[in-house]
């Protein structure tokens, strides 16, 4: 029998200051239902798809049931996730008539394929047959799917970063190996690490991508850039709770805290530049939003410019901007015209 101290350093976690999960020998379990809740909504809400019969778009998400955890065993991970869902959509035709509908989704896990997926698409209560059901059942079933594979890739890559953590006899890492010290030495090191601060985070680095978007809105730059930096103009069109402080430095808040940056530079009626994140991007991580305000006589034309956006996120941060910001807009202050 080995002597205290002197045992396979890969059981030896309770003496470490750090606790850490030497070798990742040990089973360390995540929980992912909460990011997952989040992240389910944000990438289903901006489906929408367009045809010869109208449109139809993802209006709430009225039922996500579920649960998502990964597990670390011996350097492997282990994904569970298992969700049913309930989404209302809304299809408006040429002619401007409006259907409500249903897509369920009863078997989102991790036990079948992301093309097993079952995605049932129903129109409401006493709503007559419409084109615009076999429109959201074929190209809007498709943007669903899409939707849930971006989840389950985001899911085994963002998430689970730092879960499988480097080795100390240079398996993940080619690091010299170290030798277990002994319960003597490990004590003092013990002692010495609480007196020292934290060690300092790493940062991951994300591939990342440019968007570009351009529309006009029938105002002056002197209004819509005012509503863009009144805190009770911007919970009006995202028709949620908002926070801001439109001052260089600023911090904002906006959808309930699904959306938060900082303003970088104000320029009245011509531009603003910020520091912008969806909550569910790696932590840390902002994008840089600018936003110019073109004077067209009678129309503004915004241009905005977005640079380190997740490549992962592009679609999304795209139709995030153009519907709840510059759609939400028009439809709140009748600023509609026509899109570039």
């Amino acid at each position: 029998m080995a002597k205290w101290g002197e045992g396979d350093p890969r059981w030896i976690v309770e003496q470490r200051a750090d606790a850490t999960n030497v070798n990742n020998w040990h089973w360390t379990e995540r929980d992912a239902s909460n990011w997952s809740t989040e992240r389910l909504k944000a990438l289903l809400l901006p489906v929408r798809v367009e045809g010869e019969e109208g449109a139809c778009e993802v209006t709430e998400v009225s039922k996500l049931d579920g649960e998502a955890s990964i597990n670390n065993r011996k350097g492997k991970l282990i994904f569970f996730y298992e969700w049913a869902i309930k989404l209302a959509w809304t299809g408006t035709s040429k002619t401007g008539v409006k259907y409500k509908g249903y897509v369920e989704i009863p078997n989102l896990s991790d036990e079948n394929d992301i093309d097993e997926v079952e995605i049932l698409v129903s129109l409401a209560k006493d709503e007559p047959d419409t084109n615009l059901k076999t429109l959201m059942k074929q190209e809007g079933a498709k943007k669903i799917r899409d939707a849930i594979k971006t989840y389950i890739s985001t899911l085994k890559t963002e998430f689970t970063q730092g879960m499988i953590l480097p080795t100390v006899n240079g398996e993940h890492m080619e690091t010299a190996p170290q030798v277990a010290p002994k319960a003597e030495d490990r004590k003092t090191a013990a002692r010495s690490s609480t007196a020292t601060s934290q060690p300092k985070s790493i940062g991951v680095k994300i591939p990342t991508c440019k968007i570009n978007l351009k529309d006009t809105f029938l105002t002056s730059p002197e209004e819509l850039y005012r509503v863009f930096v009144t805190q009770e103009m911007v919970q009006a069109f995202t028709h949620a709770q908002a926070t801001l402080e439109a001052d260089k430095g600023g911090k904002f808040q906006l959808l309930d805290g699904s959306v938060t940056g900082e303003f970088v530079d104000l320029v009245p009626e011509k531009q603003l530049v910020m520091k912008w994140r969806f909550k569910s991007w790696p932590a840390g991580h902002f994008a840089t939003i600018t936003l110019n305000f073109n004077d067209k006589g009678g129309e503004t034309e915004v241009c905005l410019e977005g640079k380190g956006i997740p490549a992962s996120e592009e679609e999304r941060t795209k139709q995030g901007w153009q519907r709840y910001y510059f759609e939400g807009i028009k439809q709140t202050f009748g600023y509609g015209a026509r899109l570039f």
